[in-house]
């Protein structure tokens, strides 16, 4: 199972519409296959331009360790070490913080994953799962 292009963009506009409700700032939206290979990517008006590479971060850290962005960050305070060489290994690519959501399977599989970002980190999080569940996927903070 894989995320298809329908549900990448449903994500995206879902996650837009709550980031609206709740006032946030302008967001970037990005969703990755279980490659990391990007299925879909959306700048909001106002958005600032560098928004793609964050988001992309994010969700980049998540589908290649299979960790959401709060346990990166948790293991990057607890093992700086360890998110460090992780970030070399990947070219520098990786964003341990909220707002990089795993996508899992029904079964638990990792099958891509969601990169917001443009207003705090929690609540780019909170804007991406409004998303995730408006696809019915599985999400993981």
């Amino acid at each position: 199972m894989t995320v298809s292009l329908s549900k990448a963009r449903t994500i995206i506009r879902k996650t837009f519409e709550k980031g609206a409700e709740l006032g946030l700032k302008p967001l970037s939206a990005v969703v990755l296959d279980a490659g990391g290979h990007v299925q879909a990517f959306e700048r909001q008006d106002g958005a600032a331009p560098g928004r793609f590479a964050i988001a992309h971060g994010k969700a980049y850290g998540a589908v290649m360790l299979g960790m959401a962005g709060t346990a990166q960050m948790a293991r990057a305070e607890q093992q700086a070490y360890f998110m460090a060489a992780v970030n070399g290994v990947f070219g520098g690519q990786v964003i341990p913080v909220p707002g990089g959501v795993l996508l899992r399977s029904s079964k638990g599989d990792v099958i891509g994953a969601v990169g917001v970002t443009g207003d705090t980190s929690d609540n780019d999080a909170i804007a991406a799962m409004a998303g995730i569940d408006a696809a019915k996927l599985i999400g993981e903070i």
